[in-house]
């Protein structure tokens, strides 16, 4: 019998922001639009006749009626960091598969590190497993000495290979498992090198069918881009159950932790770290954190309450109007829309009759928190108006609302919760939008004040 001859290999030109493969190189994706991430790799090879490459094979399910199928409240493990558990909805589900990102050096590995640690003294009679693709299992000893995360049975393994990695966890049956991280796993038998678009792809695939099929909590840290997107083919976001991302870092020593996806949460919870020199220290009350260092007699600064999922943070908004130096004033926003600023602008003007649109508008939120609450408006119209009239606001002032384009101040969300949070601070006044007002319950020893334009608003304020 003759043998067949052997396949031949071809190239191919993968993104790496979505995937897409093509025969030649393009400068631009035609499926995610992205310039210069098309790089060359070897095309995987086809599955073998009768059988399917990657785990398992056809035929192993039927289809059910919807109704016949048993389905419970997931039980959840905690992991001791109740940062950690807020984000991921309470603790974390058997069998989920969890994708860690963040910038290089922000506290990924600690975190999780800190995490398997607890964990691993939750279930003693079970092993815990923290894979490290990139450090040596020596190094890994050093952090978690730093930490004290020294668990009887929290295990380590330093390899790269995936498939090493599977059979050790199969054999250990550990109650959680930590990639660190998925761009470092291979397959040997797949003809690419590491942290390619098709090993990231088989490789999460390896482990998603290990989590399911052993109901095993897995933990993947993935790499970022420059943009601060996951590095690797946007299906593997897909993939997973739940996307972290660990922001903050540079100059601020606080970190937060935000859910971009979660099948078994809420995705809009957020969790605060202060990075200290044993480690990440969770913080219960970012509030009084935020605002530790509000100067109180000071023009440009005011106080909002927004919602991050089913936490009240209340931050400090920093506005400075100077005249311009320049023909074009300058627009500068860290932690909130440059744009949603610029439209507040505007509505300063036209609406109260500030001429600030030929002044150079700066607008921070202390502390490197990022706002997409719309709630905060009424806030930093008011910290704009405060430095472009030189008067500052009374330091124990809340201000809530929605501002749209004729001037009115709209409802929030939530009023009773944001003004809790506020009078347990210590707050004794606060101005919200009318229709909130007609409704909401003072807390006690908090004044409540109804506005229904952003100039009515600025004339309580004085």
């Amino acid at each position: 019998m003759v043998p067949r001859p052997a396949a031949k290999q071809r190239t191919v030109f993968a993104c790496t922001g979505c995937g897409h493969e093509s025969p030649k190189w393009l400068g631009q994706c035609p499926a995610c639009r992205s310039w210069n991430t098309l790089h060359e790799e070897l095309q995987a090879p086809a599955p073998r006749e009768g059988g399917a490459r990657g785990w398992g094979a056809a035929g192993g399910a039927r289809p059910v009626p919807l109704r016949e199928v048993e389905a419970s409240d997931e039980a959840r493990a905690r992991t001791g960091l109740g940062e950690l558990d807020r984000v991921l909805g309470g603790g974390v589900v058997a069998g989920s598969l969890v994708l860690l990102g963040g910038d290089p050096g922000i506290g990924k590995s600690t975190l999780l590190l800190a995490a398997l640690d607890r964990l691993a003294r939750a279930a003693p009679d079970r092993p815990v497993l923290y894979v490290s693709g990139e450090e040596s299992a020596r190094q890994v000893k050093l952090r978690a000495d730093r930490l004290g995360a020294l668990a009887p049975n929290l295990q380590v393994l330093a390899e790269t290979d995936a498939v090493r990695v599977l059979h050790a966890a199969e054999a250990l049956r550990p109650a959680a498992l930590a990639i660190d991280s998925i761009q470092t796993q291979y397959l040997p038998e797949l003809p690419s090198a590491p942290g390619t678009v098709t090993q990231i792809r088989e490789v999460a695939a390896r482990f998603m069918a290990f989590a399911k099929t052993t109901e095993t909590p897995t933990f993947l840290v993935g790499h970022v881009t420059k943009d601060g997107a996951i590095a690797g083919p946007r299906v593997l976001e897909h993939m997973v159950d739940t996307v972290l991302y660990f922001e903050g870092g540079g100059a601020h020593p606080y970190r937060v932790l935000r859910a971009h996806k979660n099948r078994f949460g809420s995705a809009a919870e957020i969790g605060v770290f202060e990075m200290k020199a044993g480690g990440l220290a969770e913080v219960p009350n970012p509030s009084a954190l935020f605002l530790a260092e509000r100067p109180l007699d000071a023009p440009g600064s005011a106080v909002a309450a927004v919602l991050n999922g089913t936490r009240t943070v209340l931050v400090e908004i920093q506005a400075l109007v100077a005249p311009t130096g320049f023909g074009t004033p300058r627009r500068t926003a860290l932690g909130i829309d440059s744009n949603r600023v610029a439209l507040l602008a505007a509505v300063l003007e036209k609406k109260v009759g500030l001429e600030i649109l030929s002044c150079d508008v700066f607008v921070n939120v202390a502390g490197g928190l990022d706002l997409d609450d719309p709630a905060a408006d009424l806030a930093t119209i008011a910290a704009l108006a405060s430095s472009f009239r030189d008067r500052a606001i009374p330091p124990r002032t809340l201000l809530l609302g929605e501002v749209g384009l004729a001037g009115e101040v709209r409802a929030v969300s939530q009023p009773e919760i944001r003004l809790a949070e506020a009078a347990r601070l210590g707050f004794e006044r606060a101005l919200l939008p009318a229709p909130n007002a007609r409704h909401a319950a003072a807390p006690g020893g908090l004044e409540l004040v109804a506005v229904a334009s952003v100039a009515e608003a600025l004339d309580r304020l004085g």
